[in-house]
């Protein structure tokens, strides 16, 4: 039963050969959180046991088998497997991965049942996920597939917001992918992201190029003539403030990046590269565009420094609380859409 205002995330544990069980651990610490909302992790009592002590990490938590037997205002632990695992910090093993993706699974039904509210994910290893059943490159194309809108990843900090064209794509294939239904697709899509997540009326967003100085007329690269200009000039005839396409090597630089509400990025190294310098620790990776709300820290594994108690959990403490913030945002947008009366205007 859930409490009024009480909102339940729901947390899938990663990778547990990562830095994932002690950045969750960490940020639960801190009993406070409790009054904000609800934590169901979805793995094992056994399991987060072993990491509790490990860590020596003063908390307790509520194990449950059913998640209509979750406890408001405590942490609850979903047994996603029963089973007693091995875990060897820094070591990359394919059972982690099995793992890994049965606790992601688990939340995204629970997710899409209604029986949490938000989703926020721990990291994973791309590469020891992958398997006859699960052919996804990471959580952002499996969640596409699961939950419904267009998914697009979103990096998010206090003032800086950065969305890619193309993600998980090889440098050499990415001029092939973007088109000018790709573009309308993300554009809109972040704009209204902006709009209904972040409670932004008129977004301003600026797009950067292709090409190095964004192709310096054809002479590095015609994509941004060809393609690029023209669907950002009919984006703007149909009312949308979008800018560009601006030359990425000085728009960080330069501060420029503060006076929008949200960049696109060509690909992912130009976007990810200056968003991390910039907010590494406190950004959050949300997965915008779809019906639920999913964020995850903006970081990985991190096995170099995992099971030595290093890691730091601001990132995923941000992502948490940005997705309660969305979800708030969103349901406040709902209501708002079904009665455009404003708050206290009474009827005539």
């Amino acid at each position: 039963m859930k409490k009024d205002g009480n909102v339940i995330v729901g947390i899938s544990i990663g990778d547990l050969n990562g830095i994932g069980g002690e950045i969750v651990l960490k940020t639960l610490e801190d009993n406070r959180t409790l009054d904000i909302f609800t934590p169901v992790i979805f793995a094992s009592v056994k399991t987060i046991s072993f990491l509790k002590n490990h860590f020596n990490f003063e908390l307790s938590f509520n194990g449950i088998n059913k998640l209509s037997d979750l406890v408001p205002g405590k942490i609850n632990v979903f047994n996603a497997w029963n089973e007693k695992v091995d875990i060897h910090f820094g070591e990359e093993n394919p059972k982690m991965g099995e793992l890994s993706i049965k606790s992601l699974e688990q939340a995204t039904k629970a997710l899409k049942d209604d029986q949490i509210d938000v989703l926020v994910t721990a990291p994973i290893n791309k590469h020891n996920i992958q398997s006859e059943k699960f052919k996804f490159p990471g959580h952002t194309d499996f969640l596409a597939k699961e939950l419904e809108g267009d998914s697009l990843m979103f990096m998010v900090s206090n003032d800086l917001r950065v969305g890619l064209l193309t993600d998980h794509v090889p440098v050499k294939e990415v001029s092939n992918h973007i088109t000018k239904e790709l573009i309308d697709k993300k554009i809109n899509t972040i704009y209204n992201t902006l709009q209904t997540d972040f409670n932004i009326r008129r977004p301003k967003i600026a797009v950067l190029g292709i090409n190095p100085h964004t192709g310096d007329n054809g002479v590095i690269g015609k994509e941004d003539d060809t393609v690029l200009r023209p669907a950002l000039k009919e984006l703007v005839e149909n009312g949308k403030l979008v800018y560009g396409p601006y030359a990425a090597d000085s728009f960080f630089g330069s501060g420029n990046y503060k006076n929008f509400d949200a960049i696109v990025a060509a690909y992912h190294d130009q976007g990810l590269i200056p968003f991390k310098t910039l907010s590494f620790g406190k950004g959050v990776n949300y997965t915008a565009g779809l019906s639920k709300i999913r964020t995850s820290p903006d970081h990985g594994t991190a096995y170099e420094i995992a099971g030595k108690g290093e890691a730091n959990e601001s990132s995923f403490k941000e992502a948490i609380y940005l997705a309660i913030q969305l979800y708030k945002n969103r349901k406040e947008n709902k209501l708002l859409s079904q009665n455009p009366l404003k708050k206290g205007q009474k009827k005539i």
